[in-house]
C-alpha cells in the first residue's frame, strides 16, 4: 500500500501542528471569540493582542525575554565548552578511570531533574548562590553536561587520530590541537547540543521558578504562568505571550537544523 506512508505522515504532522495552529489562530482573535470558538479560523484578524503584550505597563514580556536570553546563552556556552573538552578527554583516553567517569555521567542522565532539585537548592543556599543567575546557570550545567559529554564523546571517536598526530608533529600543544583541529570538526555535534540545550533551557519552567524565586526576575515561561490571573485570564494576551516566547527557539532550530540529524546520529552510532 504505497499510499499508507504519506497518509500516516500527514496524520502525524497534523497532530504535531495542531497546538501551533491553535496558538496562531487565537492570537489573531479577540478574547470573546477565543472562548466561544477556539478552533475557528480568524475571519477578521487583529494584532491587538501582540501589541498589548509588547507594550504592557508591567514590561513582563521584555524582562522575561532579557532574563531568558542571558540564562540560555550563558548556559549554552558554558555547557558546550565543558562538555566538548570533557568528551574529547574521555574519548581519547584509554584509562579505566575515563570509562568509569563516562558511566558515572551517563548514570546522571537517568535521574529525573525534579528528584535532585531539593539537594541542588540546599547546595546553592550554602554557597550563597540562591536567587541569582549564576546559581541557575550552575544548576543547568549539572543537568545537561552529562548529555553533552555523551554526544561529544561519541562524535570525537569518528575523527581520525592521525589529524591530531600530524598537528603534534608540527609542534601544537594539546589545547591548541583541540581548539584548532578537533573542535571545528565537531560542528554537527555542537549544533545538535545547541539545539537540544536551546529548547530545554528556554522552555524550562520549574528550575527558574524555584531558583530565581518570585522577587528576582522571571523568564518567558514563568511569565506565561504569571500572565494568568487567579480569577480570570485574558486568553488573547496569553496566546500572544506564548507565540512570542516560542519564536527564539524556532529561529534557533531553523539556524542549526542542517547539522542536527547528522550530529545526533553520529553520536548515537558510537
Amino acid at each position: 500500500m504505497p499510499w499508507l506512508r504519506p497518509v500516516l505522515a500527514l496524520l502525524v504532522a497534523s497532530i504535531y501542528a495542531t497546538p501551533l495552529y491553535l496558538v496562531v489562530a487565537n492570537v489573531l482573535k479577540p478574547t470573546s471569540q477565543i472562548t466561544s470558538a477556539p478552533w475557528t479560523v480568524p475571519l477578521h484578524p487583529t494584532l491587538a493582542n501582540l501589541r498589548q503584550v509588547l507594550s504592557g505597563p508591567d514590561h513582563l514580556f521584555w524582562s522575561g525575554l532579557l532574563n531568558s536570553i542571558q540564562i540560555t546563552v550563558l548556559s549554552m556556552v558554558a555547557i558546550t565548552v565543558v562538555s566538548a573538552m570533557l568528551g574529547y578527554a574521555i574519548a581519547r583516553s584509554r584509562s579505566i578511570g575515563a570509562r568509569i567517569l563516562l558511566v558515572f555521567l551517563l548514570a546522571g542522565l537517568m535521574v529525573p531533574g525534579v528528584v535532585i532539585l531539593n539537594p541542588l537548592v540546599q547546595i546553592l543556599r550554602g554557597l550563597g548562590l540562591m536567587n541569582t543567575l549564576p546559581g541557575l546557570i550552575l544548576c543547568n550545567m549539572g543537568y545537561y553536561v552529562p548529555f553533552g559529554v555523551f554526544l561529544f564523546a561519541g562524535f570525537v571517536r569518528t575523527i581520525p587520530v592521525e589529524l591530531e598526530e600530524a598537528a603534534a608533529i608540527d609542534g601544537a600543544g594539546r589545547m591548541r590541537i583541540f581548539w584548532r583541529v578537533v573542535f571545528p570538526l565537531l560542528r554537527p555535534a555542537t549544533a545538535s547540543v545547541l539545539i537540544f540545550l536551546g529548547v530545554y533551557l528556554w522552555s524550562d519552567f520549574l528550575t527558574p521558578l524555584i531558583v530565581l524565586g518570585p522577587a528576582n526576575g522571571t523568564t518567558v515561561t514563568v511569565g506565561v504562568y504569571r500572565a494568568v490571573g487567579m480569577h480570570s485570564a485574558d486568553y488573547g494576551q496569553l496566546f500572544a505571550f506564548m507565540l512570542l516566547a516560542s519564536l527564539p527557539v524556532l529561529l534557533l532550530f531553523l539556524a542549526f537544523q542542517r547539522h542536527f540529524v547528522k550530529g545526533l546520529t553520529s553520536g548515537a552510532a558510537k
